[in-house]
């Protein structure tokens, strides 16, 4: 149905006429969104935005029978929501952000205390190998030498140092689990056996 004028089809929305309000949406919703899409810089919030205008309006629609430049309102009340809810979205990202940060510097911080728990236990369990079984544990450890260059730095046969680091890991371990607050898991595949 096809209304003569603006103020009639803006009175018939103010009367709740649902087959006006859909005539006032769909003439000038696009253009509406275009606007608001130079405002945004986006297509999905521009409509998102666009519905949400259209929403408030006919939810005040008793309001539009006083309004005498329908497109000087509505282009007013559309530049003012978008800026409103631009600046909601921006503080919303700042929250999260915010929050992202803090829940990964708390994990950070989390980590590095279970991280330094670890070292502590595994240098302490270290610290108590016999010192032959020891130095094997540590050449092959922190300087990366493999059993065959462990044998040759320490002038003993392969099969011993084979032995040492089988007495070394197998002590390691044992001493980590009377630790419950390490993760044995960590401590099986923190040192990788080189042969």
């Amino acid at each position: 149905m096809q209304l003569n004028s603006e103020p009639d089809l803006l009175f018939r929305v103010s009367q709740g006429d649902e087959a006006a309000f859909a005539q006032l949406f769909h003439t000038y919703q696009h253009r509406l969104g275009a606007f608001v899409m130079q405002l945004t810089g986006s297509r999905a919030l521009a409509e998102e935005i666009v519905q949400e205008i259209f929403i408030r309006i006919w939810e005040k629609r008793e309001k539009l029978s006083q309004v005498e430049h329908f497109h000087s309102y509505l282009y007013a009340v559309a530049r003012n929501y978008s800026i409103s809810f631009l600046k909601k979205l921006g503080r919303e990202l700042a929250q999260k952000q915010a929050w992202e940060i803090s829940v990964a510097d708390t994990q950070d911080q989390e980590e590095d205390a279970v991280l330094k728990n670890y070292r502590r236990i595994i240098d302490q369990a270290i610290s108590e190998l016999p010192a032959q079984r020891q130095k094997v544990y540590l050449l092959s450890r922190d300087e990366g030498l493999r059993q065959a260059e462990i044998a040759e730095r320490m002038a003993i046969s392969l099969e011993t140092v084979k032995k040492h680091m089988v007495l070394a890991l197998r002590s390691i371990r044992s001493y980590a689990m009377a630790h419950p607050e390490i993760n044995v898991l960590l401590l099986i595949l923190s040192h990788p056996f080189r042969g």
